[in-house]
């Protein structure tokens, strides 16, 4: 089992920046795949950014390219989203997930955290 918390959310004007943290502790942090997905009313959950192992391999949705960043620090069991230029359409549950691949899909995900608010006002 791995138990991933997530941290960092909050409101923001358009244009601000946030950054997420997720702790994992549990099973070797170094074992797994990172993910960031996000959700908003209404809407599937949907893949952010995600980061392998060692931060060889990283993908983005194009809505947020050139605008976050994920990045991984494995002696502290961490994965980070920072977001820059935030936008109102950025406005979702924030959502880390660890896999066994790197993926842009939920079902490649076996371990979730509770998921973080970011609210970003026009």
């Amino acid at each position: 089992q791995v138990q991933l918390v997530e941290s960092g959310g909050g409101l923001v004007q358009a244009g601000g920046s946030l950054r997420l943290s997720c702790a994992a502790s549990g099973r070797t942090f170094s074992n797994y795949a990172m993910g960031w997905f996000r959700q908003s009313p209404g809407k599937e959950r949907e893949f952010v950014a995600a980061v392998t192992w060692n931060g060889g391999r990283i993908y983005y949705t194009d809505s947020v390219k050139g605008r976050f960043t994920i990045s991984r620090d494995n002696a502290k069991n961490t994965v980070y989203l920072q977001m820059n230029s935030l936008k109102p359409e950025d406005t979702a549950v924030y959502y880390c997930a660890a896999g066994g691949m790197i993926g842009t899909m939920t079902r490649q995900y076996d371990y979730w955290g509770q998921g973080t608010q970011v609210t970003v006002s026009s």
